[in-house]
C-alpha cells in the first residue's frame, strides 16, 4: 500500500536450518548433482539480480540439480524447497532495500588454503552459474554493471572467463583482498549494485563460467 510501512523482514534460517538443509541437498540422490549451500547463496543472489524477476519454477530445479534435471519420482523435495524459499525470500528482501546480507560463505582451515579467494569461490561459481542459466542481467545491464561485475568475478581465473577483455581489464585494476572479510565485502557491493545497474539497457559481453561452477569444489 503506498506510504504504509515496508514490510517486516522475513526470518532469516538459524544454523540448525541450515544445517537441515545441507543435509537435504546431500541426500538428493544421484546421478543429480544439487548446489552445496555456498553455491545456492550465490545462485539465489544470481538469481536476484536479473532485470525481470525469475518464477521459482524456472530456477528452482537448479538447486537439486544444476542442469534443471527433475528429482525422481518419491523424493520428497518439499522441505529442501521450503528452506530455499525462505533464503530467497531474505535475500530478495535485503537486495530490495539495499542493505548489507550476510552471505553463506565457509572460512577453510589454514591446512587447507588459507587465501581468501579459495573460500569465496563457491558462492562465486553459483552465483555465475545463475548468470550462465539467465543471461538477462548481462544483456541489459549498464556500463556500470562491469565494474560491480568485477567486484564478484574477480574471483574467479581467468580461464574461466570467454571473451571478456574488458572486464578482465577492469578486474586488473583491482587491489587484492586483504583478508576474508574484505572479499566478502565484495561480493555484497557487487550484487548490490548489479541490482541498481539491472534496469539499464547498455549491453555488457557475456561470460562463460560455468565450467568453474562444476569445478568449485567439495560442500563446505
Amino acid at each position: 500500500m503506498s506510504g504504509g510501512r515496508p514490510p517486516p523482514a522475513p526470518r532469516p534460517l538459524d544454523d540448525a536450518e541450515r544445517e537441515r538443509l545441507e543435509a537435504l541437498l546431500e541426500a538428493v540422490p544421484a546421478p543429480l548433482d544439487p548446489l552445496d549451500t555456498g553455491m545456492l547463496d550465490g545462485f539465489l543472489c544470481g538469481v536476484l539480480v536479473q532485470p525481470q524477476p525469475l518464477p521459482a519454477s524456472r530456477w528452482m530445479p537448479h538447486v537439486t540439480d544444476v542442469d534443471g534435471r527433475p528429482v525422481p519420482a518419491g523424493f520428497d523435495a518439499g522441505e529442501l524447497r521450503a528452506l530455499v524459499a525462505r533464503r530467497h525470500a531474505e535475500l530478495a528482501h535485503a537486495i530490495a532495500a539495499r542493505t548489507w546480507f550476510d552471505p553463506w560463505v565457509y572460512e577453510l582451515d589454514d591446512d587447507v588454503d588459507p587465501r581468501p579467494e579459495v573460500a569465496v569461490l563457491p558462492w562465486v561459481a553459483g552465483f555465475a552459474a545463475a548468470l550462465e542459466l539467465f543471461p538477462g542481467l548481462l544483456h541489459a545491464a549498464s556500463p556500470a554493471a562491469q565494474e560491480a561485475l568485477a567486484l564478484i568475478y574477480r574471483y574467479l581465473g581467468a580461464d574461466d572467463l570467454e571473451n571478456a577483455d574488458e572486464l578482465l581489464a577492469v578486474i586488473a585494476t583491482l587491489e587484492p583482498p586483504g583478508d576474508l572479510a574484505e572479499a566478502v565485502e565484495d561480493l555484497v557491493r557487487g550484487t548490490l549494485l548489479l541490482a541498481d545497474a539491472s534496469k539499464s539497457k547498455a549491453p555488457v559481453r557475456r561470460t562463460a563460467a560455468r565450467a568453474a561452477a562444476r569445478r568449485s569444489g567439495g560442500r563446505p
